[in-house]
């Protein structure tokens, strides 16, 4: 279906007559933002697709992740195997993990 000038111009008469001038420019105007908000929308849409990880990707991305986790654990195992171990209470009571009771903890402890 192909539109002439004269189709075209018949049309914008009928509107003009059916709506009114007054009414034309506030049913442009909100045309204009119906158009705006539709364009931001889908402008929207179409963004967060592409943020979405892909699934081929996924599971690189997965191995990826568990390769750092496996480095971060092995990292932190060998600084506990670093840091001296905690001193045991000794034998009379005095400390508990290095840190010296007070007298009037010594009644308290379990």
């Amino acid at each position: 279906m192909d539109l002439g000038p004269w189709e075209i111009a018949i049309i914008a008469v009928v509107i003009l007559v059916l709506f009114g001038s007054a009414k034309l420019p506030q049913a442009a105007r909100s045309l204009g933002r119906s158009m705006r908000i539709f364009k931001s929308e889908t402008k929207g849409l179409i963004s967060d697709d592409d943020d979405e990880p892909r699934p081929q990707s996924q599971p690189q991305d997965a191995r990826a992740q568990a390769a750092r986790l496996r480095e971060q654990a092995a990292l932190l195992e060998q600084q506990a195997a670093q840091q001296p171990q905690l001193s045991r209470p000794a034998e009379d009571g005095t400390t508990i993990s290095g840190v010296p009771l007070s007298q009037t903890e010594h009644g308290k402890k379990s």
